[in-house]
């Protein structure tokens, strides 16, 4: 017997198409944030209960709802957007059908509260079933609106029980604000939990795109992204976004696809962008891509989808080649370089059970017979002979040696392999006489002139008798622990309250894991003059050169305070000339309420000139009475600071140093010492640029900052530096890889 067909009860349709179009509290939230937004607001608040199944409410302060229009504002095919079925195909709008509210109504309790900018109050309304349940009431409310969505489904058993996870409806209620708030980035978005103080989403209307995925994503997808943008007159589109390089990857592809402002899913053009990313991302993960399609209205049909989640769009094949081949070209620019980024991770510092390595065998461990086995994750480099990263890394035309043989720039290299060194010798008294060092370098000559000096070994007149100062003795034994090998033989007491102090908060500071880290490191290769890699026990550094040279030499200066040898330079340096050229540089931060730069170099010289003896007694500086630099105190051997810096070295002398505090005077001082000995880029770079013609003749200046480096400073770094303990926080020491770890990874591969 055939079926009986009835016209099916009004309230059944109703629910029906309801539950067709709000599957889930967060298409409900998607429909009314979409209101808001055609209402132009710039605010958008949304704050949930249960995940949204008990209470819903968003609230805006957009252009809001007349008073008249309340009456069936919650009535299915009733909008303000559209009044005939040809605006379809112009559509600029998120809603057209005016279901949304009539679907939320007919499966939850609905109120509204609206003002609009003409009105003297608010009105308040409560729907049920699309129907208003009494006359809109006079209220008190902000301009805009606020809808109340309470007790969703509570007519539908089926679909409540089907979302019983209210956390897993708040991810995802979250998830549509956030994709809304990004790209909407004119306008605020706020999404939290009823009760709470602190919203889960939160965008300013003043913040950018970029802004708004680092505030929703986090940093690591923001610092990874590049912008994208096309258009195509023929194709009748635009597109732009932000995608993120090689650098990045997920488990799982984020997508935010808007087109026409309308958040929508396309799995053709997700696919095709997948597909280029193959290529460069590991196996099984995927990118995070933000993409805005703008095409024309009448090229779209927005109306194929109840709850608008896919469109359709003429030429789709064309516009998504076109967006493809747009990506791959952006990824092809940005796959220049990687970035690693990495946590500071220290020497001692506290790690789990599995990550502890035993240490290697040591020497007197092994003559007593332990023979504990090392694994191969946990064993290390300890023959010096091996291979270091400098033989891989230099140019064909300039084959690898250990050291500088002929020095046309910098200081004379120091003794080949196996020769005794002067530090390596025992110490003879050779009376009052300093050491000194074969030097040949760039000299700045008066008038900005650049010659080639020669700083030629010469005797050093012997220093003043002893003072009979109680403050200052001299000291017969040379055989002293903290000496450096630059120093005098003969060696002054200082008993100086102030100089005592200064060593004693070095000291105090001194961080005793790295301080071990240095003493032990085997040395792998110079990054950059301002970088170096080390390697100690299983583990690889990145070393801040710079900043440890600077604290080394500060420190020298204050251990060894007035125990220095001299550094005579062969053709006097005016400290006028010096003075000028500091002037002219845009560093010295000079300007025309300064005064002429004349009238500042001349009293730079006159007041230098006072401060002649106590330079010259303390630090070695030497000034003669005509006002040239003549002398440089030597720190340690076979090291010569980059005189470029002289200039401003001087004006810095007489500027940035507090000469009327003795403690706070040597203190500066001895920073402003420290800051141009230390070896620095912009001091090295025009050296290591050498052409080809120049490697020919000599060995490259390349060659010899990274053999100064190795050879000079980073040895010295073993006996004589007392790391700080800033120096575990502030990155300028840190810990790229570590043995262990790589094995986890290479099993994983």
């Amino acid at each position: 017997m055939a079926g009986v067909i009835r016209r099916l009860d009004e309230a059944v349709v109703n629910r029906i198409a309801a539950g067709e179009v709000i599957q889930r509290p967060a298409n409900a939230i998607k429909e009314m944030i979409e209101n808001c937004l055609d209402a132009k607001s710039t605010s958008i608040q949304v704050v949930v209960k249960e995940g949204g199944l008990k209470l819903i409410q968003v609230q805006d302060n957009g252009c809001g709802i007349r008073k008249e229009d309340l009456d069936i504002v919650c009535e299915r095919f009733t909008t303000s957007k559209l009044q005939k079925f040809e605006d379809l195909a112009s559509i600029s709008t998120y809603g057209f059908r005016g279901e949304a509210l009539a679907s939320i109504s007919h499966v939850a309790h609905v109120t509204v509260t609206t003002k609009t900018a003409d009105a003297k109050c608010a009105y308040r309304a409560t729907y049920s079933d699309g129907k208003i349940k009494a006359p809109p009431k006079p209220c008190a409310g902000n301009q805009g609106t606020q809808i109340t969505v309470e007790d969703l489904f509570y007519n539908v058993n089926t679909r409540r029980k089907a979302l019983k996870n209210p956390n897993e409806e708040y991810a995802k209620i979250l998830e549509v604000v956030g994709r809304y708030a990004i790209h909407n980035s004119g306008i605020s978005f706020s999404a939290k939990k009823q009760g709470d103080t602190v919203s889960d989403v939160r965008t300013l209307s003043n913040a950018s795109t970029v802004d708004n995925i680092r505030s929703i994503f986090g940093n690591a997808v923001s610092r990874e992204l590049i912008e994208v943008g096309c258009e195509d007159a023929s194709l009748a589109f635009k597109m732009k976004g932000y995608i993120t390089n090689a650098n990045y990857s997920v488990k799982k592809c984020i997508f935010l696809l808007f087109i026409n402002h309308r958040l929508v899913e396309s799995a053709a053009l997700r696919k095709a962008i997948e597909t280029v990313y193959a290529a460069y991302l590991p196996k099984s993960t995927h990118p995070f891509l933000y993409l805005s399609l703008e095409i024309a209205p009448q090229n779209v049909d927005v109306n194929v989808h109840p709850t608008k989640h896919e469109v359709h769009f003429l030429h789709e094949d064309s516009i998504l080649e076109r967006v493809q081949q747009h990506v791959e070209s952006k990824l092809l620019g940005s796959n220049s370089s990687r970035m690693y980024f990495t946590q500071t991770l220290l020497p001692g510092a506290d790690c789990s059970s599995s990550e502890v390595v035993k240490a290697p065998a040591n020497s007197s461990a092994a003559t007593k017979g332990t023979s504990d086995k090392v694994y191969a994750h946990q064993m290390v480099r300890t023959d010096s002979r091996e291979q270091k990263l400098d033989a891989f890394l230099q140019p064909v035309n300039n084959p690898l040696s250990t050291g500088p043989t002929e020095v046309t720039t910098e200081v004379t290299a120091g003794p080949p392999e196996g020769a005794v060194r002067p530090q390596d010798a025992e110490m003879e008294d050779v009376g009052d006489l300093v050491e000194m060092a074969d030097v040949q370098e760039e000299t700045v000559m008066p008038g900005g002139a650049s010659e080639s000096g020669h700083l030629s070994p010469e005797t050093v007149p012997p220093r003043k008798r002893p003072r009979e100062d109680a403050d200052i003795e001299m000291e017969k034994d040379d055989t002293r622990r903290d000496m450096t090998a630059a120093c005098t033989p003969r060696r002054r007491i200082i008993n100086l309250t102030s100089v005592l102090t200064l060593q004693e908060e070095i000291s105090n500071q001194a961080h005793a894991n790295l301080q071990e880290m240095l003493h032990d490191h085997s040395f792998v290769g110079c990054v950059s003059p301002q970088w170096a890699l080390a390697q100690y026990q299983t583990k690889l550094y990145l070393l801040n050169t710079t900043k440890l040279s600077q604290e080394l030499f500060y420190q020298i200066l204050i251990y060894d305070f007035a125990n220095f040898g001299v550094l005579r330079l062969s053709e006097p340096a005016p400290l006028y000339e010096l003075s000028m050229l500091a002037l002219e540089d845009p560093e010295s931060g000079w300007t025309e309420e300064d005064g002429p730069k004349e009238g500042l170099a001349e009293y730079i010289v006159e007041f230098l000139q006072k401060k002649t003896e106590m330079l010259k007694d303390y630090f070695s500086l030497e000034i003669d009475e005509e006002g040239n630099l003549i002398g440089l105190p030597l720190l340690i051997d076979n090291y010569v600071p980059p005189l470029e810096g002289l200039p401003m070295f001087i004006l810095r002398l007489a500027t940035e140093v507090n000469w009327d505090e003795e403690k706070e005077c040597f203190e500066s001082l001895s920073k402003e010492l420290a800051l141009f000995y230390s070896i620095r880029k912009q001091y090295i770079i025009d050296e290591a640029n050498v052409t080809n013609s120049q490697n020919e003749d000599s060995d490259s200046g390349s060659t010899t900052w990274k053999w100064t480096v190795e050879h000079v400073l980073y040895k010295a770094f073993r006996t004589h530096l007392l790391p700080p303990k800033h120096f575990a926080e502030d990155g300028n020491i840190l810990q790229l890889a570590n043995l262990p770890d790589l094995y986890k990874v290479f099993e994983r591969c």
